[in-house]
């Protein structure tokens, strides 16, 4: 009996310190959504460790991304952002590319319309940030997937100098005028481009009517543009077309207030939509991650969005009031609101029309 106490108090005791070090050992944390008092000081030393953080955006990058940038890295030196800025779909394809390479470089992904499918597609994971606490609720999904980063609305952008105010378009019907023919123009190719505008006029309308008007619209020859929307609202300026439909409404007052010749006309119901921050899923650098998107969700962070004529969704942080006349709530205006939600789910719907009639 003895000798097999001796054989087992061995066994017995690896046994028992086995059990005392997983008893020990703390769960890992997920800096992601943790709630903690000391999350703040966690996100600080560990973005301190980790240095770095990798941001995809839509931003435009002048005006924008790298006034941002610039601004989280004079509070937060020890951490170097590296950003890269592209439309939705675009961020889309190499995001979701390096999921499936399991080779994850971008941490952050910050986009207007592609929010949706990079959850459906697992390639994102639930965020909370304490800055956030604030907004309101529709701004913020409900699983923690996405937090809006800015407000957006769509208008008509269209030259001065060739289109006199009297002869505006005013209303969705405006558009079928044949003065008009050859001359509108429309982001082919984009999630918020030519697609948004036929699930704004279906949603509006209904199928059956809404299907009837972008028949009709289809008889005015839109000229399906490849390039930015950016871009666009210059040649709208250069005067190689007069209209452009469903731009950002706040980029042609932004160039007109530099002396272009460019406004915006709002139609209702007037589209807009959320811009969203996301986490990718597996990001390399958490810590740091969540630091910036804690930045970009403040006060401070949002005031350097707003100094750069972006729309804030943080009530503490005013809108330009040169930007007022394209805000539906100011204006007594309808609201078609696109959450990412439906704008994936009438997404197939308005691409099938858009080749049934605009290709």
């Amino acid at each position: 009996m003895g000798q097999i106490a001796r054989l087992i108090a061995p066994l017995l005791a690896g046994v028992l310190a086995l059990a005392a070090g997983l008893a020990d050992a703390a769960p890992s944390l997920n800096i992601a959504t943790y709630k903690g008092a000391d999350r703040a000081k966690l996100i600080l030393d560990g973005a301190k460790r980790e240095g770095k953080v990798s941001v995809y955006s839509g931003m435009i990058e002048n005006q924008a991304l790298r006034p941002l940038v610039e601004a989280f890295e004079k509070k937060y030196p020890f951490v170097d952002v590296e950003y890269w800025r592209g439309d939705s779909r675009a961020m889309v394809q190499k995001l979701l590319s390096e999921q499936r390479a399991r080779r994850v470089v971008g941490d952050i992904f910050e986009s207007t319309g592609g929010a949706e499918v990079v959850i459906r597609a697992g390639a994102s994971q639930p965020i909370w940030s304490p800055q956030a606490s604030n907004y309101p609720s529709n701004l913020i999904d409900p699983d923690g997937m996405w937090i809006a980063s800015r407000l957006n609305y769509f208008g008509v952008a269209y030259n001065t100098r060739q289109v006199p105010a009297a002869d505006l378009p005013k209303t969705y019907e405006d558009l079928l005028d044949p003065k008009w023919r050859g001359t509108i123009s429309w982001r082919a190719d984009s999630e918020v481009g030519a697609g948004l505008f036929i699930a704004s006029v279906l949603r509006s309308m209904g199928k059956e009517k809404g299907e009837a008007y972008l028949r009709r619209l289809s008889a005015q020859r839109i000229i399906n543009y490849a390039g930015s929307a950016r871009a666009l609202v210059d040649r709208v300026g250069e005067g190689e077309y007069k209209l452009a439909l469903h731009i950002y409404a706040h980029h042609p007052l932004i160039s007109k207030a530099k002396g272009a010749a460019l406004d915006v006309q709002m139609l209702e119901p007037v589209p807009s939509m959320v811009s969203t921050v996301q986490l990718a899923k597996a990001a390399p650098h958490p810590y740091a991650s969540m630091l910036f998107i804690d930045f970009v969700l403040s006060k401070e962070g949002q005031a350097t969005l707003s100094a750069a004529d972006y729309m804030s969704p943080n009530p503490e942080v005013a809108i330009n009031p040169g930007l007022r006349k394209i805000v539906p709530r100011f204006n007594n205006q309808k609201e078609t609101v696109f959450t990412p939600e439906l704008m994936f789910e009438t997404r197939a719907e308005a691409n099938a029309m858009f080749e049934k009639y605009f290709r």
